[in-house]
């Protein structure tokens, strides 16, 4: 998602607890084998096709539920700007539909929501 604004919010999901989703309420992932607080993000090329990088254009807020001095940004190798959050890059997984949808939860056992602390939610 490309925007002037991005503002991620905590939500509550069914089956994980609150979670960190963005504008529209679409679930956002972390990737473990990213480096919390790195520079770059390990998910390029075909990855990134499948786990879309949630980059923006503009400003950044933090939401309801979430905390403004966790959200952070580092510049991707294609020069775009990748959120983070707790010093972990963000992604969508291309498999939801919509809000409310986290179906990437655990795949691989390196994808997973993130909860408004900025921890992984792996269960």
């Amino acid at each position: 998602m490309t925007g002037d604004e991005e503002t991620l919010k905590a939500t509550l999901s069914d089956q994980y607890g609150p979670i960190i989703v963005d504008n529209e309420g679409r679930s956002l992932y972390l990737f473990m084998s990213d480096t919390q607080n790195g520079d770059s993000s390990a998910c390029t090329e075909d990855c990134a096709t499948e786990w879309e990088p949630l980059t923006i254009e503009g400003d950044l807020v933090a939401g309801p539920g979430t905390i403004q001095n966790l959200l952070g940004t580092i510049t991707r190798d294609d020069g775009t700007t990748q959120v983070t959050y707790n010093g972990w890059p963000l992604y969508y997984f291309s498999g939801d539909r919509g809000g409310g949808s986290t179906s990437g939860q655990g795949a691989e056992n390196v994808w997973f929501l993130i909860s408004p602390s900025g921890k992984a939610i792996q269960e």
